[in-house]
């Protein structure tokens, strides 16, 4: 059963000796039902979030998020351009677990709406640079996991191997994903501190008026550890307008030697999520999540184009839409990284009251809700998949539209609809190139709700 905000507000003060709470609301940015989690306001001003949580793996996600966030010392901290969460505590709301986390401010904008240009696309490449540049240290000193190439380049083979034994997997994807395993020119790469696999919502703004939607915070550390950086930028396949910006802003900023497989690497590490969800299926023995899977995968198979993921293989774009379809990935995946614990979400059109309300007129915005929520999870979306079939396959093949689904590792639960874009949006032929980028980036930001409650 539910706890209501008050219950787990009343809780925080276990966890923060002599702290007092003088306020609760419901914590509004979106979660996947598996935690209880409310917002406590402290008498000295400080807003915390607290979560709880019955089920056992939701439990280790929680343990997991803890240890990370206490790795981050100080010194840490002041080597990144945005801000992490604060550990403060842990306590039991009954037998519940529970983390209370520092609240932080700003708003998340879904990855089909981040513009290209500079702003949002650039600042996020500076920032998962800034992550990939911090010393590995930080990570050892704290017993996290450390993999190297090789160790990374096992995992992905013994995953294809589980997958494939389940004779759900196409045998294109197999032997796609076996080539590529099998490719040193893949694997040569080095390892740097990462998330594990960061996704668009990871990303917390506020907008600059001189550089436009900057990142200043970073959400969704439980996965803390030294990996592929790849394994961080596979979401990109979800953002065709920015990925070309965050990528050379990524390359721009960082001081790691040139990685040239890249984003080869991400688009498999993308790939490979679906082969995820198939194993946690047959590992959990649902078949549901097992067909929903294989569903995923024949999409995909179906959607290919004739590149391959090779080092030397033009860059086409036509698998990056693979992260579109994991949007249907339930949030019960192993792999799922929820990060409501940890900030509570604005409606961008509030920090834009004044000049660009005319462009936002036609956009309807859904109202906040409060309470926690037991999410279902809708079934497929029939052949109504025109979009993504362009997207994969060139539009000659039509396939399962499965855009409107949610679930992708800490995904803000169902997809935004589709929005318009008014009118007034259309560009000023007066404006610089740079300040038409800013201009797209707020418009886009603009146009992001992120409203539904936990």
């Amino acid at each position: 059963m539910a706890r209501s905000s008050f219950t787990l507000a009343a809780a925080v003060t276990a966890a923060l000796p002599g702290a007092e709470v003088v306020g609760a609301r419901a914590l509004t940015s979106d979660g996947d039902g598996r935690f209880d989690s409310a917002v406590a306001t402290l008498a000295d001003g400080r807003e915390v979030a607290i979560r709880a949580t019955d089920d056992d793996a939701a439990a280790r996600e929680l343990a997991e998020e803890a240890l990370a966030l206490r790795a981050l010392t100080a010194g840490a901290r002041e080597m990144l351009p945005f801000r992490a969460p604060t550990y403060l505590g842990e306590t039991r709301v009954g037998q519940a677990p529970a983390l209370v986390t520092e609240l932080l401010p700003g708003f998340q904008v879904d990855a089909a709406d981040i513009p290209a240009g500079r702003g949002a696309a650039t600042s996020i490449g500076s920032a998962v640079a800034a992550l990939h540049s911090l010393p590995t240290s930080v990570v050892r000193s704290a017993g996290l996991t450390v993999r190297d190439a090789a160790e990374v380049r096992r995992d992905i083979e013994g995953l294809v191997d589980r997958a494939a034994a389940t004779g759900r997997v196409p045998a294109r994807l197999t032997v796609r994903w076996r080539e590529a395993a099998a490719d040193d020119e893949l694997w040569r790469f080095e390892t740097a501190v990462t998330l594990g696999g960061m996704q668009a919502n990871s990303f917390l703004f506020e907008d600059d008026p001189d550089d436009g939607p900057q990142v200043i915070g970073v959400l969704g550390w439980r996965g803390l550890s030294v990996g592929d950086p790849a394994e961080d930028l596979g979401w990109l396949s979800g953002a065709p307008d920015a990925a070309k910006d965050v990528y050379a802003a990524y390359a721009g900023t960082s001081s790691r030697a040139t990685d040239d497989a890249l984003r080869v690497r991400a688009r498999l590490h993308a790939e490979l999520e679906f082969a995820r969800w198939l194993v946690h299926g047959a590992e959990m023995r649902r078949p549901d999540i097992v067909d929903d899977a294989a569903a995923l995968l024949d999409s995909l198979a179906e959607g290919l184009r004739s590149d391959d993921l090779r080092v030397t293989a033009a860059y086409t774009g036509g698998v990056d839409s693979a992260l579109d379809v994991l949007e249907r990935v339930p949030d019960t995946a192993a792999t799922a990284v929820d990060t409501s614990m940890q900030t509570d979400a604005y409606r961008a059109s509030d920090l834009w009251p004044d000049d660009d309300d005319e462009q936002t007129a036609g956009t309807p915005a859904a109202p906040a809700e409060s309470g926690s929520d037991e999410r279902t999870h809708p079934a497929p979306a029939g052949d109504s998949g025109q979009h993504l079939a362009e997207e994969l396959g060139g539009g000659e093949q039509a396939t399962q539209d499965l855009t409107e689904v949610s679930g992708v590792r800490g995904s803000a639960g169902a997809s935004a609809p589709v929005r318009s874009t008014p009118a007034t949006d259309a560009p000023d032929t007066d404006l610089a190139p740079e300040d038409e980028a800013q201009r797209a980036a707020r418009a886009a930001l603009q146009r992001w709700t992120s409203s539904s409650s936990e």
